[in-house]
């Protein structure tokens, strides 16, 4: 292993300061680095302050977004946003950091160059240390899951599953076999949660206008299911809103069913606890996620579910210059009148306790008072497909287009830069005076096998740029 300082310069030596690293470039990594940079902005200018970020990849993904990037709505370039041009001021690596000795304060970190050097990992000296990782997708071991299921966590599975739920009404077009047009034409999402239920409803909204340009294809030929473990789908917008979804989804002939769990989609065949059996060639699982695994190669305490515990100015619990938040750290909820509650893993969180959080970090730097993270419930919105939604926002329940507004509205002021929020509005604009664009681009994910074909000789076949992709969903 090779220890080493990563800094701006050429000099191996690390230029003297309090180094403030940043694990993970998402809701909390991002928005802690940029309150910190204007926060801090003379110390940083002085060479007094130095901040790190080392994430895996070079954006931060707003995923309230995904589904509207999956439905055609958003271009996938503005779903995410480059890290190196909003936090200027810091240093962005693109890695992965394998294990935190924080009693050391090092973080031991895997980059792009040092595979191809040759020379392990790198150690990284810090001082103050934000550990925020984020969470990836929780599974359970369901026989071939792994082998034929989708997750929908990042910008490259929602364009990924948006070009295969086309490319599967191509197959169904074309086929004339009813058993392969049946299962192309099904589609069941695991988790009626934000992810799973506002993905199916943009999806499902997005696949019904696309059946109009197949002359063999209608909407009602087209089966969504949707499966959810518990009595209800959606419950941070309340039980009677969670009500009306259902309502609304199943008057667009979407199966929902609830208190059922996937026990198989082996060869292809989805089977539910309740025996039904669904041949299909989309799994789309959104049940859940879980913390990041490099938490537990830390000496940083964690609860029983792998959080990090923390108290309510987002120290972590027990240990000196450390800090946590969003989906990696476990923050008591002090808004709350149960004991021993704590804040929900959700976006809404992660967003104000990066504000408090660097803050926090901010006046522990300059020697100011820490304050604790509170918060008061705002409410929640979902979308369920175009000019459809929930909402339960300060007591006020909506539903239909007043919700499907309200939604758009929120996440428009909530999505980071200026940029970002103009090229999102041009592009909803845009989409409400022309047509939806119904173009599959699964070539995409294999760039250069048509270059191989013409150079090697190797025969272009399916999901190698024409012609249709392997019958496994994006990513198999």
């Amino acid at each position: 292993m090779v220890k080493a300082a990563i800094n701006r310069g050429t000099s191996p030596e690390p230029p003297p300061g309090t180094h403030i690293l940043v694990v993970g470039g998402g809701y909390v990594g991002m928005y802690t680095a940029l309150r910190l940079q204007r926060k801090l902005k003379a110390r940083l200018r002085e060479g007094a302050v130095r901040i790190t970020v080392i994430t895996p990849e070079p954006y931060m993904t707003y995923q309230p977004f995904l589904p509207e990037a999956a439905a055609g709505s958003i271009s996938p370039r503005h779903v995410v946003v480059p890290l190196r041009r909003v936090l200027d001021r810091c240093h962005v690596v693109i890695g992965e950091v394998q294990k935190i000795d924080h009693a050391g304060r090092t973080a031991t970190v895997t980059t792009l160059a040092t595979e191809e050097e040759g020379t392990g990992a790198v150690e990284i000296a810090y001082d103050e240390l934000v550990l925020a990782p984020g969470s990836i997708s929780r599974t359970l071991p369901v026989p071939g899951l792994a082998d034929y299921a989708i997750g929908f966590k990042t910008v490259e599975e929602a364009i990924g599953l948006r070009n295969h739920v086309i490319e599967q009404m191509d197959i169904a077009s074309s086929t004339r076999d009813p058993a392969i047009r049946d299962a192309a034409l099904t589609f069941v999402f695991v988790g009626g949660g934000y992810a799973g239920v506002e993905a199916l409803g943009e999806l499902e909204d997005m696949a019904r206008y696309t059946a109009r340009y197949y002359h063999n294809i209608k909407p009602d030929d087209l089966k969504w299911i949707l499966v959810e473990a518990s009595g209800r789908i959606l419950p941070e917008v309340g039980e009677e809103m969670g009500q009306y979804a259902i309502r609304e989804l199943r008057g667009r002939n979407i199966d929902v069913r609830l208190e059922t769990r996937l026990d198989s989609c082996e060869n292809r065949v989805a089977v539910l606890s309740d025996g039904s059996r669904f041949p299909t060639r989309t799994v789309v699982w959104t049940a859940g996620v879980k913390p990041a695994p490099v938490l537990a190669a830390t000496d940083l305490p964690l609860t029983e579910r792998g959080r990090l515990k923390c108290t309510a100015e987002l120290r972590i619990e027990g240990v000196e210059h450390a800090w946590a938040a969003g989906d990696a750290a476990a923050v008591p909820d002090i808004t709350s009148d149960e004991k021993g509650k704590e804040c929900a893993p959700n976006a809404q969180h992660a967003v104000r306790q990066a504000k408090t959080l660097a803050e926090n970090i901010a006046a522990s730097v300059n020697g100011g008072p820490l304050k604790e993270y509170e918060h008061k419930y705002v409410g929640s919105v979902a979308s369920l497909g175009l000019h459809k939604g929930v909402a339960h926002v300060y007591g006020r329940k909506l539903k239909g287009y007043p919700a499907w507004f309200m939604h758009r509205a929120y996440h428009l002021s909530r999505v980071p830069t200026f940029n970002r929020k103009a090229r999102v509005l041009a592009e909803w604009t845009l989409a409400g005076l022309f047509k939806r664009e119904i173009v599959s681009l699964g070539s995409l994910e294999h760039p250069r096998a048509e270059f191989e074909s013409a150079a090697g000789g190797r025969p272009v076949g399916p999901g190698h740029g024409s012609g249709p992709k392997p019958s496994g969903p994006p990513g198999n």
